[in-house]
């Protein structure tokens, strides 16, 4: 072989990509069913029947804690969804998009004026920073209707039981044979856990590291480039990002699964029965949601933005 031939290299094509992508499919469903018969098995087991015995799965509540769920923790819940999934996928789009189509500068003549001159940014920046904004003024009234009201009582654990209750709903899940709850009183274990988990560690995680790489603020917190690192910034903020889908994807399947009228009411019409009140407005909102993704093109988001600076190449 003279030294200008050189071997040929099999290059894999995206398609045959997602074609190897498709083996974990049966792997996953293999997994997924070791652990259900695993769970099954403990269940059936002695052992199993004394733990779930003394741990059913739901801590007690302190005392005067609220039960159900007020009307501005419907609509709280209605604008966080809303806000999350366009969100992610702005965020998604950033990360995937090598050249933007188009650029935002701030216009410095507002109510907002810096000393120093806007930093252009990408469009889809933009948008996923303007949404991040609503996001974080919507839970701040979030946090103080909490406390005001009594309602953190029912996300942030007080017992230490709360985690042998978790694991028991946990393996009460894996078995297929779930947990008997009523969210209206009480959440179960593990409920409380992931939403105590989303509210006051993954929400303000991505806060906190969306803040320091913002375009802008990143340079001025350089001094605490020791205590956290723009990399390790980075490195956290699109975890979180998968972390929410993830979430976001087993509570959706669970409310739906586990008495979706009865959870629908519970989570968007503050109530507490089988009506289909609960259910229609889920509806409403999905069919909004629809028509905003469908809504984000280019030309939408040219306009809004044109409102609050200049849009250009």
């Amino acid at each position: 072989m003279s030294s200008m031939e050189q071997p040929s290299v099999e290059q894999k094509t995206p398609r045959s990509r997602w074609f190897a992508l498709v083996w974990l499919i049966p792997l996953a469903l293999l997994v997924m069913a070791g652990i259900v018969l695993a769970a099954q098995a403990y269940r059936s087991s002695a052992a199993g029947v004394s733990f779930l015995h003394d741990y059913p799965g739901a801590s007690t509540l302190p005392d005067g804690a609220p039960v159900g769920f007020p009307a501005w923790m419907s609509w709280q819940h209605g604008l966080s969804a809303f806000f999350l999934l366009f969100i992610i996928r702005s965020g998604w789009i950033i990360r995937t998009t090598k050249r933007p189509d188009a650029f935002w500068t701030r216009n410095n003549k507002g109510p907002i004026r810096t000393k120093g001159q806007p930093i252009r940014i990408s469009l889809n920046l933009w948008l996923h920073l303007t949404l991040d904004t609503l996001w974080v003024l919507n839970g701040l009234v979030f946090y103080v209707l909490l406390f005001a009201t009594g309602q953190w009582m029912r996300i942030i654990p007080t017992r230490w039981d709360i985690f042998p209750n978790a694991i028991s709903a946990g393996v009460q899940y894996a078995s297929l044979n779930w947990p008997v709850e009523n969210g209206w009183n009480n959440y179960n274990a593990l409920q409380l856990l992931s939403y105590f988990l989303v509210v006051f560690i993954a929400a303000p995680l991505a806060v906190l590291t969306g803040l320091r790489m913002t375009p802008g603020l990143a340079a001025r917190w350089r001094p605490l480039d020791r205590v956290f690192p723009l990399p390790v910034a980075r490195k956290i903020h699109f975890p979180v990002m998968l972390f929410f889908v993830a979430f976001i994807v087993v509570h959706v399947a669970l409310v739906l699964a586990t008495g979706a009228l009865n959870n629908l009411n519970h989570m968007y019409a503050g109530r507490n029965d089988q009506s289909w009140i609960g259910f229609i407005v889920f509806a409403v909102t999905v069919v909004i949601m629809i028509a905003g993704w469908f809504a984000m093109r280019p030309i939408v988001l040219r306009a809004i933005a044109g409102t609050m600076g200049r849009v250009g190449r």
